[in-house]
């Protein structure tokens, strides 16, 4: 996901959209932990999405204040 596509969120959905980040990464380290994962790139794509979205949330609840 871009960080342009991230900024046009509001907050509530900044966390709604890391939470499922989280979510999706937790499921693709189990199917790793498997040997079902054929793709590893994606975690570290799902990685850097989570890191990207928290700093959008951190930086827009840090203008609110």
């Amino acid at each position: 996901m871009k960080a342009s596509e991230l900024r046009g969120k509001d907050v509530a959905a900044l966390e709604k959209e890391v939470t499922d980040l989280l979510k999706a990464h937790f499921g693709l380290r189990m199917q790793k932990a498997t040997q079902q994962l054929t793709n590893h790139t994606v975690l570290g794509k799902t990685r850097r999405d989570i890191a990207r979205a928290k700093t959008i949330l951190n930086e827009k609840k840090g203008a609110a204040k």
